[in-house]
């Protein structure tokens, strides 16, 4: 029984490299998506930028703008350009890092023609979720063949380690419960206590009325412990992400959307003779950061649906 639990346990150990490679892969491919949409709209900007430069250079010449002006378009030019080349070299890079994860040779087509928007993955998280589909984590199976192996009451270990309570409040989100886990004492610090209340190794001497110091000697209880607190603790760590990346998201779509606006207004009022082009270019560059920092979010929040996936044991 007990060299059958230790193969278990080497299986559950193999689920558990299989399910960090499942979501290293997928984070792999959404950064390769993320840094191509970031090459394609420094590819758009920089042509914007190179029209914007010829123009104001003719507009030079013909004495309507100024010197100044068109140094300042050299500048968004050269910028563009720069991350141009640092998003050329990241594409690279990302798919040298996804076929090394696959395991592939190094051939486009084995990836999808996809783009960062077409990517779609299902945030249907219940509300109430029990902490209990933890026990289906690889991890934790891993742990508890482990103290199988030492003859231990699995039942007796769950009962004293395992804290039975809600992960997921109304929408889906971290649950009070949960956060109160963690929110005790130090930051970060696991605050529920082991109840012993009944013998865990069912051979030797009865442990039942021994300190929890001496239990934790054991060092399968030990090991036990620590993977269910890591295990709540990057369940935590995700729903808090999840709650945060949906708002953050959805508040930067409405930043782009103002910045465009003020670019776009600023085109008119310098074409119109009322503001010079500093204002222009100005808006452009604050346009042009704030679609940066959407693509970002927009990979982090696809990510975090990713990192779920593998939280809770796939």
């Amino acid at each position: 029984q007990s060299a059958l639990n230790e193969y278990l346990a080497t299986q559950e150990a193999h689920t558990v490299v299989r399910n960090a490679l499942i979501a290293e892969v997928a984070n792999a491919y959404l950064q390769l998506l993320a840094d191509q949409k970031l090459l394609s709209l420094t590819q758009q900007t920089l042509k914007a930028q190179f029209r914007t430069h010829d123009i104001l250079s003719q507009s030079l010449e013909n004495g309507v703008s100024t010197e100044q002006d068109v140094a300042r378009a050299s500048t968004a030019v050269e910028t563009a350009r720069v991350n141009l080349h640092q998003y050329i070299r990241n594409v690279a890079q990302d798919k040298n890092a996804l076929f090394l994860l696959m395991g592939v040779p190094h051939d486009e087509t084995y990836l999808p023609q996809t783009t960062l928007d077409d990517i779609v993955l299902k945030d249907n998280l219940d509300p109430e979720v029990p902490s209990e589909v933890l026990l289906r984590r690889p991890d934790i199976r891993q742990a508890e063949h482990q103290l199988r192996a030492r003859n231990a009451d699995i039942g007796a270990a769950r009962a004293a380690f395992f804290p039975s309570i809600t992960l997921t409040g109304t929408y889906g989100y971290a649950s009070d419960s949960l956060d109160n886990l963690f929110s005790s004492g130090a930051f970060g610090a696991w605050s529920f206590l082991p109840q012993i209340t009944m013998p865990i190794f069912r051979a030797g001497e009865n442990k039942a009325n021994l300190e929890l110091a001496e239990i934790r000697s054991e060092m399968a209880i030990v090991n036990y412990e620590d993977v269910i607190q890591t295990a709540f603790a990057e369940v935590s760590d995700e729903l808090a992400a999840r709650a945060t990346l949906d708002e953050q998201l959805k508040s930067q779509q409405r930043l782009v959307s103002a910045a465009r606006k003020v670019y776009d207004i600023s085109q008119a009022r310098y074409d119109s003779g009322i503001d010079s082009f500093l204002s222009v270019l100005d808006a452009q560059r604050e346009l042009y950061t704030y679609e940066q920092n959407e693509i970002e979010i927009q990979r982090q929040r696809l990510a975090n649906m990713v990192n779920l996936y593998k939280t809770l044991g796939g």
